[in-house]
């Protein structure tokens, strides 16, 4: 499954960068993007353990980056 989620206040490109490579570590994910430029990131990842690969990256998101909001709607 392949999905797309805005990002709000991502500060900067290199916290941009240590949350990509990551959540690329997570179990599952066979690919994620983090864009500081278009505030998005885009997540490639298992079907059946999707939902479970979304929290464990907003929880790494949340230790890089305090302030950044992952928008799961």
């Amino acid at each position: 499954m392949k999905k797309v989620f805005r990002l709000e206040n991502l500060d900067c490109a290199n916290c941009a960068q240590k949350m990509e490579n990551g959540i690329k570590k997570l179990e599952g994910v066979q690919d994620c993007t983090v864009s500081f430029m278009s505030q998005k990131m885009t997540l490639t990842a298992d079907d059946g353990s999707f939902d479970e690969i979304v929290k464990k990256a907003v929880k790494l998101c949340r230790k890089i980056e305090p302030d950044c909001v992952i928008v799961l709607k």
